[in-house]
């Protein structure tokens, strides 16, 4: 079952570990005696094409899973690289706490007082006496108290009314608000209404809020407030890009250029700016979204089955494009990186925001999809289609087991990388009922490593041994002093039925009405740290002929997996004898009708 607990991060410190920074290059059995030469040219350098940038179609996803024996597994000792189970490489003495995106505590997304004007953008300041004497009564620990609409608990803001959170948003000449707060309330306010509307009414109070009546005056303060207004939507633009894919985003965006030329000069220059840095964002985007729907295409037009496992015979399989497990790692992870990379952090939120009652906006949210999110997925469930068939096309028992133990390599590597993704995709892979069937094939396999790395990512006690691991990882990547040591890679599904979880057992809304800001909080706090673990730059060598094999060749559908696995050991009861009988009609059927 998925976790029964959203907080991910909320569980008992991990042992000291040894570093595996200094991860020498294994002697691969699979290696052939000749090294080949790297390929440093770079298939999804720029603009992506159909021939270069090699995404695949979404496949099923099975998550059947091997049993695995941990008493028997604790009772042994196996080693990663330097290090066995007891020595997690991923261990760390703290759980992490992240909020990367801003530089204070989102605690104190308040309005402080100040009576600088000229103070820095991320301090909140209010040049009001009486606001500063209201806000001290509930400095203090322990301390509830409600200013406005707005209601704290040890300075933190815990709820309030959609009115109040969307006038805090707004940047006046002596206040800014929290760059925690921004994030945080830009990323969850579309659960209660869209970004256009949002952008609209900030817009709209940050230029009436300058208003006095006297039109020199009203110059001279809105150039004053300028400059706040385009910080603002600055940390919005690049934040949240994808949001300007709404015309009416884009519409409000140049209303706002125009208003501020008449006032400003240099705030216009920075819009300016700005603007060409968004559309840039987002014509990259849209290459990328058109290199995928291309190539889906392709999938569908080239033959969808291998057929037989004779004609399959005649593929090129894993080991002859690549032998060594450690390189093999390395690709995959450049995969990962790149498709984590074009994940808005919005999309984390969209999906809730398509289903909530008080969204009554829904054309919006159709319009806009979470295609990123869903292809990275996508990507998860064909890597393990891919493992399964490379496992099931081989004729001979000999080569399948050579295979299920190059796999176990390339997951281990993946583990010490940090590529939590590809190597649950592997393990999953793995575990598929026609693979698992092969008990000849298995009896043929040491499986001592391969149950190690099924004990670190054992769903039991809401993955605690995969969730210590990836603390330990993300402590790594803080300290890091190389670049490989920065890798955290997320097992992603997990990390999305985390979020989910976090949004069903909270109320968006408490029963006054007010927004439940501390569900937000936590909201905010899960995606900024998959904001930090995308920003890392994969730092190994690109294999171009290893890159396209991964996401361009073909693979077995559920059916096919099950007929070939027949093929390489016959069925041992009636139902599978009935079950291959099936499927080689229901197969024979759909080649003839196309």
């Amino acid at each position: 079952m998925p976790p029964t607990t959203p907080y991910a991060g909320k569980f008992s410190s991990c042992v000291p570990y040894s570093s595996n920074a200094n991860h020498q290059q294994p002697t691969s059995p699979y290696r052939s005696s000749t090294v080949p030469k790297p390929a440093r040219e770079n298939i999804y350098n720029g603009a992506y094409s159909v021939g270069e940038n090699p995404y695949d179609i979404p496949q099923p996803h099975s998550g059947a899973y091997r049993s695995a024996s941990v008493s028997s597994v604790n009772a042994k000792e196996h080693h990663y690289t330097s290090c066995a189970l007891s020595e997690n490489p991923y261990s760390s003495p703290q759980p992490y706490s992240p909020r990367q995106h801003s530089t204070s505590c989102p605690g104190r997304a308040h309005r402080h007082t100040s009576g600088s004007s000229g103070s820095s953008s991320d301090q909140s300041c209010r040049n009001n006496n009486n606001v500063a004497a209201a806000k001290a009564q509930f400095y203090g620990h322990g301390v509830t108290t409600s200013y406005g609409e707005m209601c704290y608990h040890d300075n933190s803001l815990v709820s309030a009314s959609l009115e109040a959170l969307i006038q805090h948003l707004v940047p006046t000449v002596d206040y800014y608000p929290d760059r925690s707060y921004v994030f945080t309330f830009l990323l969850s306010s579309r659960l209660f209404l869209p970004p256009y509307e949002l952008m609209t009414r900030v817009c709209h109070l940050c230029v009436e809020q300058q208003r006095s009546g006297d039109a020199l005056l009203d110059k001279i303060r809105f150039r004053e407030v300028a400059p706040k207004l385009v910080q603002l939507l600055t940390e919005w633009t690049e934040t949240f890009p994808y949001d300007f894919r709404d015309e009416r985003m884009m519409r409000c965006l140049k209303d706002m250029t125009l208003h501020v030329a008449r006032g400003d000069e240099y705030s216009w220059r920075a819009m300016q700016q700005m603007t060409q840095r968004l559309i840039k964002r987002l014509s990259a985007l849209g290459q990328y979204e058109e290199a995928v729907a291309a190539l889906n295409v392709v999938a569908m037009e080239r033959p969808a089955s291998l057929k037989s496992k004779q004609a399959s015979a005649q593929r090129s399989d894993v080991l002859s494009v690549c032998d060594d497990p450690f390189v093999l790692a390395q690709q995959l992870t450049h995969i990962e990186l790149d498709r984590l990379s074009f994940i808005g952090p919005e999309e984390f939120i969209q999906t809730f925001a398509m289903k909530d009652p008080l969204e009554n906006h829904k054309g919006f949210f159709r319009k806009r999809k979470t295609s990123n999110l869903e292809a990275y997925v996508s990507w998860f469930n064909r890597l393990s289609y891919l493992v399964a068939t490379e496992i099931c096309m081989p004729m001979k028992k000999k080569h399948r087991a050579r295979i299920i133990e190059f796999f176990i390599d390339v997951a281990q590597e993946c583990f010490n990388i940090g590529n939590f993704n590809s190597l649950m995709a592997i393990i999953t892979g793995m575990n598929m009922s026609p693979v698992a069937r092969l008990k000849k094939t298995w009896n043929k396999v040491n499986t001592d490593k391969f149950e190690i790395l099924e004990h670190q990512m054992d769903p039991s006690s809401n993955f605690s041994n995969y969730r210590t691991a990836l603390r330990g990882a993300t402590q790594r990547s803080e300290t890091a002093h190389s670049s490989q040591e920065k890798i955290v890679i997320p097992f992603f599904s997990l990390l999305i039925k985390d979020i989910y979880f976090l949004n069903e057992g909270c109320a968006s809304r408490l029963p006054n009405g007010h927004i439940n800001f501390e569900k937000l909080w936590e909201l905010a706090k899960q995606v900024s740290e998959f904001l930090v673990w995308r920003q890392v730059v994969c730092p190994f060598d690109r294999e171009r002929r290893i890159l396209q094999y991964l996401v361009t060749t073909p693979i077995f559908t559920e059916d096919e997996l099950h007929l070939a696995s027949y093929e390489s050991e016959g069925p041992e009861n009636n139902m599978e004898k009935d079950s291959r009988r099936s499927l080689r009609s229901s197969l024979l059927h759909r080649e003839n009708r196309t």
